[in-house]
């Protein structure tokens, strides 16, 4: 089944509920898991998968994304036939703001007219999971089925499997609404066509709410998740930084954390997840908190049930609280001083 597939990345979906961590960034580049980008999931499913050309649809703040993901090294997808492809957004009316991916597609028919792929594999770019595709394809094929959709307890993950022949027809498609989503657009030829249902049994979370983030990123401090998400077999790509371990000074205490490379920890770090390159100050409290990229929270701050974009500075003493029904999100770059936030 090798190269059976085309990948297509959905990178146009957005969601209010995620507004303060997508203000700079679109969803696609939002950080995850300590060094990790939501869209690593789909891309190095995609490559596990022996898909060999992806193309990636992306709508607003596709800056850091296109920095992100660069030529495709980072996922052996530099190649001089195939590889990565990168759509920008066709905007020519004010209403192709509030199109969807389908509508996009069009612009770019060309590529999928000349892909030699006898299938193609659309995912979203914020479901979190470790889906190897050749089983889905093979259960297709078994299956004869026109579509096939992917669930995970009877929830759709927004990922389906179908002919790009298909694909294209319905592409092509006079009856489409410029805004149908890929639900509306498979609900809608759902009577005409062979629809089979693919449920997936393993660990699967879609981000779409400041909560769901939160909950799902200290998810990753249960081993479990962990082994299944971060499976060697089928492992989870990224761009490749090269930096120091992290220095554990003696004042240190860590408890049930995951602390990326590059940090300096000297306060106290208990059910957190840390990015690259954070410094925790002596006297320092960081608990239940994700701490992104470069970040510091200085001497004597006590943080609690909070988000900490890149690049803030939590000024000595400030004390921050939230909670998981209500986390606390520091916005990129910020520095907070001299005064107390809780949810």
């Amino acid at each position: 089944m090798k190269n059976l597939m085309l990948g297509i990345i959905d990178a146009t979906t957005s969601f209010g509920g995620l507004q303060e961590l997508t203000m700079v960034r679109s969803l696609a580049a939002v950080p995850y898991g300590g060094r990790y980008r939501l869209i690593d999931f789909a891309l190095s499913n995609l490559v596990n998968s022996d898909v060999q050309s992806v193309a990636i649809f992306p709508k607003y703040q596709y800056r850091s994304l296109m920095d992100h993901l660069g030529s495709g090294k980072d996922w052996d997808l530099n190649r001089k036939r195939d590889g990565l492809f990168f759509f920008p957004p066709p905007f020519n009316t004010d209403k192709d703001h509030l199109a969807s991916v389908f509508h996009y597609m069009k612009f770019h028919k060309d590529y999928f007219y000349r892909s030699t792929q006898e299938y193609a594999v659309i995912v979203g770019s914020n479901t979190i999971c470790n889906l190897n595709y050749k089983n889905v394809l093979k259960e297709h094929i078994e299956t004869g089925a026109d579509i096939t959709r992917i669930f995970k307890g009877g929830r759709p993950l927004n990922m389906c499997i179908l002919k790009t022949s298909l694909l294209m027809e319905l592409i092509e498609s006079p009856n489409n609404d410029p805004n149908s989503t890929l639900s509306d657009i498979l609900d809608r030829f759902a009577r005409k066509l062979n629809v089979h249902h693919y449920e997936f049994s393993g660990y699967a979370v879609t981000i779409d709410t400041i909560q769901c983030y939160y909950k799902h990123s200290l998810d990753l401090l249960q081993p479990a998740i962990m082994k299944e998400l971060f499976n060697p077999d089928n492992p989870i790509f990224t761009k490749v930084k090269d930096e120091p371990p992290t220095r554990y000074m003696s004042e240190a205490m860590v408890r049930n954390a995951q602390i990326a490379n590059g940090s300096i920890i000297e306060g106290h770090v208990e059910n957190s997840i840390i990015f690259r390159g954070v410094k925790i100050g002596k006297d320092a409290v960081v608990k239940n908190s994700i701490i992104m990229q470069k970040s510091q929270i200085e001497a004597g701050a006590y943080v609690d049930g909070a988000i900490i974009d890149k690049d803030v500075i939590i000024k000595k003493d400030v004390v921050i609280t939230g909670d998981a029904s209500s986390p606390v999100v520091i916005q990129k770059g910020s520095s907070i001083q001299g005064e107390l936030m809780s949810s």
